[in-house]
């Protein structure tokens, strides 16, 4: 509970609204200060066991003493220390030390900050990972199970947003699942390929821990490989300055980036829909999507997710940025740049998943609108089966041509010049020059017969490429979300 006052306090200092009005609770946790201080405690535990293993003087007490305190922080007293050393590491050693004085002298023991600061953020990175990917593929999911309940159902294609060939409403849910099928592949990469920073030392050469191991290199190698196999990596990087490469923050970053991107193209196409009236996001009983308008329903989440997929697609330009400015070892103009930019895109990444698979779980179709929008086009588009039909039927290409040509222009002006219907197929109708194909009309205005393998696509894509691609995240495909504001 908040102390009184505390409350109106807390609404007078800026927050931000990633992790105040959107973010998932485990991924503010992720990049919360208990979980970052209360890693360096676990690293500097790994460290003090690896170097007792090697031979170094450190006892049992002094261990389970670090054991027994790795949550027990004191944020205040390490918020003072902070203030007075002007160094956070050195704050939390500190910190840490009060709390465990039979360890206090070999807490850090051959380290540089780094070794806390770097290899923390790489552990996180990783946990946002293991958090996003999940929620990814529940998306995919749902979307899967729509594309599947719809793979028959003819729908207007566009190109350059004009009226084109039609397709299915399945098949072009599919263009989406195709491009969130690269994302998720592109994260599960970013994660996999991720190393430890390990035990490196001031300036990446180890010559601390060659030293407290009196020259022994191969203790100092094992020291790295035991710390890093306690984080729970496979590999460390084997060159480091006093940082990792920045480099490593880009790749990361560009994969949330292209996420962002598929996320934007997704949503701005059922942003367009919603327009047309063909397919529309969730929208609650009691919701208003307009204070002036009683009647619009504002497809207000997928614009959420625009908006803040703009946001995640701009991050990457602050690693790209940071990387090209390294001096040499490592500058500390990069530290205050990753507090907010790793921070903000996994946030971020994480607020855009929550809303689209609410979005995709309460996808609405109106297939009436959609029928009705066909009807408007398909006559133009059915003009070369006509051609085909009345060829086969005896008439002449060149003038059956000349007679669509001409009656189609004349519906066109109906449409754009009258604003009614196209009443092209009345036409043709109406003509005797067409009369040995009246009654394959039908047939061949058949939505259907005009939609190509999209059906069958959408059955192929989904069982062998979309489906087994979900296989590693069943256990966590359950629970729809509700959106807190």
């Amino acid at each position: 509970m908040a102390a009184p006052g505390e409350e109106e306090d807390a609404m007078a200092r800026y927050r931000s609204p990633l992790v105040s009005r959107y973010a998932s609770a485990e991924m503010a946790y992720n990049f919360s200060e208990r979980k970052k201080f209360g890693t360096w405690r676990r690293l500097w535990l790994y460290l003090a066991q690896a170097e007792k293993s090697l031979g170094l003087p450190i006892t049992d007490e002094q261990i389970q003493e670090m054991e027994a305190n790795l949550d027990n922080i004191d944020f205040k007293m390490a918020a003072e220390e902070e203030k007075k050393l002007r160094h956070d590491v050195m704050a939390h050693v500190h910190t840490f030390a009060h709390c465990c004085p039979k360890a206090a002298a070999i807490i850090h023991l051959g380290a540089t900050s780094c070794y806390v600061g770097d290899n923390t953020d790489l552990i996180v990175l990783r946990d946002g990972f293991n958090l996003l990917l999940p929620k990814l593929a529940r998306v995919i999911s749902r979307l899967a199970d729509f594309a599947e309940k719809y793979a028959d159902m003819p729908a207007l294609g566009f190109t350059h947003y004009q009226p084109a060939q039609l397709t299915t409403v399945g098949k072009r849910c599919c263009l989406w699942i195709q491009d969130l099928c690269m994302d998720l592949q592109n994260l599960e990469r970013a994660r996999d390929d991720l190393r430890f920073r390990g035990v490196k030392g001031t300036t990446g050469t180890q010559a601390s821990f060659l030293q407290l191991f009196e020259g022994d290199h191969s203790k100092v190698e094992e020291l790295d490989r035991l710390v890093t196999a306690k984080a729970g990596f496979k590999r460390a990087y084997m060159v480091t300055g006093q940082t990792y490469s920045r480099k490593v923050d880009i790749g990361v970053l560009a994969v949330l980036a292209s996420l962002g991107a598929s996320v934007h193209k997704i949503c701005t196409d059922i942003r367009l829909l919603a327009n047309l009236k063909e397919i529309e996001e969730p929208f609650e009983k009691d919701q208003i999507g307009s204070s002036a308008m009683p009647y619009k329903r504002n497809p207000m989440r997928s614009e959420r997710c625009c908006s803040l997929a703009r946001h995640l697609m701009t991050l990457v330009m602050d690693p790209l940025q940071t990387a090209a400015v390294q001096w040499f070892e490592r500058t500390l103009d990069d530290s205050a740049n990753r507090r907010v930019c790793l921070a903000e895109a996994f946030l971020t990444a994480d607020i855009i998943l929550s809303t689209l698979q609410n979005v995709s779980e309460g996808l609405v179709v109106y297939p009436k609108v959609i029928e009705r929008r066909i009807r408007q086009e398909l006559p133009f588009m059915a003009t070369e089966n006509i051609i085909m039909a009345m060829v086969k039927a005896g008439g002449n290409r060149q003038d059956c041509h000349e007679k669509i040509r001409v009656l189609s222009q004349q519906a066109a002006a109906v449409v754009k010049q009258e604003g009614g219907d196209n009443d092209f197929i009345a036409r043709v109708r109406a003509d005797p020059y067409f009369s040995p194909i009246h009654k394959q009309l039908e047939s061949l205005l058949d939505p259907s017969s005009f939609t190509g393998r999209a059906p069958q696509q959408v059955a192929k894509f989904l069982k062998e490429e979309v489906r087994p691609a979900l296989i590693p995240y069943q256990s966590k495909m359950g629970g729809k979300v509700e959106l807190a504001l």
